[in-house]
């Protein structure tokens, strides 16, 4: 099965959603793209074998509502509250919209990388990344494979 395009998802997606946060820039384009790619393949919106995590950023429900219980409605993230009420559709539960709504999405899994308890790495090296990925994005527990999806942040980097 093949997915999306992961130049035009890091290009026509990421990047522009990222720097509508402000919240752009190489690493950070390169991290979410790969995030996709190693999270979902870039094919899945729905997590395979019924867990619930959504969206081609597998974001749990729950995380999502944690960025904004926790963080988008107090004062450090009241900027990224505004721009991310803009990229949502009406029509659809914020939460839904991880499904549906690429834009949202990608913007959302960068504000779960904003909130870590440090920065970005410095260099966009793919083995950086997908280590980078793991501790911060995934967890201890969860399934990603620091070595198993360095590929995908190759690839991420390279498009």
């Amino acid at each position: 099965m093949s997915g999306i395009d992961a130049g035009q998802l890091k290009h026509l997606v990421v990047a522009p959603a990222l720097a509508a946060l402000g919240l752009d820039g190489d690493v950070a384009v390169n991290l979410v793209t790969g995030t996709a790619l190693a999270e979902s393949r870039g094919t899945y919106v729905r997590q395979i074998g019924g867990g619930p995590a959504l969206g081609l950023w597998q974001m749990e429900p729950a995380t999502h509502d944690d960025c904004w219980v926790n963080f988008l409605c107090y004062p450090a993230g009241r900027r990224f509250e505004r721009i991310l009420e803009g990229m949502l559709s009406q029509d659809l539960p914020r939460s839904a919209q991880l499904v549906s709504n690429l834009r949202y999405a990608s913007a959302m899994a960068r504000i779960r990388y904003y909130r870590t308890p440090v920065s970005l790495p410095s260099s966009s090296d793919p083995a950086v990344l997908s280590r980078f990925h793991k501790q911060y994005y995934n967890t201890a527990a969860g399934a990603a494979d620091p070595v198993a999806n360095i590929p995908f942040f190759r690839q991420a980097v390279l498009v």
